[in-house]
């Protein structure tokens, strides 16, 4: 009987070991999981810290390169809304213009480019190629600079009225465009200020 409650005791003094030791180490592991959760929410802090600061400098880098580049972004927005105003312009003079005044000016062109071009009084082949005209239109512009040859109608894209006279080895073209780019070339000061003011162009 002695011996059996001696193994009972024995029993008992086992678990309580094995309930003591398993409760230190729930202890040791919670401890360690509480530390762990405080280094995890100190790094968590400190990353948190770290992006606010990378996004405020972020934020006021590209403030300051929007701030850099606002003056470039103004002067850009005021030269296209020069272009379009001159785009604009030289849209309305054209339309202005009657169909005899596009001859007349087609014609000019044509004679002072032959005239600059020895070449092409020697030539005997000669076609034209017209756009933006009638027949007639074209017949009647060739008329008015002593040109007889052979006439085609060209399908070129083109916003204005030209004609171009080929030979052999030479070509010649009028076109009420490159009037239009002579003008916006050569009188563009003029009529940038006649638009948009002196003080618009001085602010540029």
């Amino acid at each position: 009987m002695e011996e059996l409650q001696s193994t009972e005791m024995l029993d008992r003094e086992i678990l309580e070991d094995a309930r003591k030791k398993a409760a230190r180490t729930l202890k040791s592991a919670e401890d360690t999981i509480r530390a762990q959760d405080k280094e995890w929410e100190k790094r968590t802090a400190e990353g948190i810290d770290d992006l606010e600061k990378k996004y405020i400098e972020q934020k006021e880098l590209a403030a300051e390169k929007i701030m850099a580049r606002l003056p470039i972004d103004k002067r850009r927005t005021k030269v296209e809304k020069i272009e379009k105003m001159l785009d604009s312009a030289a849209e309305s003079w054209y339309k202005s213009l009657s169909r005899g005044r596009i001859l007349d000016l087609l014609a000019v062109e044509l004679k002072k480019r032959i005239s600059l071009c020895e070449e092409f009084s020697d030539s005997t082949e000669k076609r034209a190629f017209f756009c933006g005209l009638d027949v007639k239109e074209a017949e009647t512009t060739l008329k008015n600079v002593n040109i007889a040859c052979k006439l085609e109608e060209s399908h070129a894209d083109g916003q204005y009225p030209s004609i171009v006279i080929e030979t052999g080895n030479v070509r010649i073209t009028a076109s009420i465009q490159k009037i239009v780019d002579y003008l916006l070339q050569e009188k563009r000061e003029e009529l940038v200020e006649a638009l948009v003011g002196r003080d618009f162009m001085e602010a540029l």
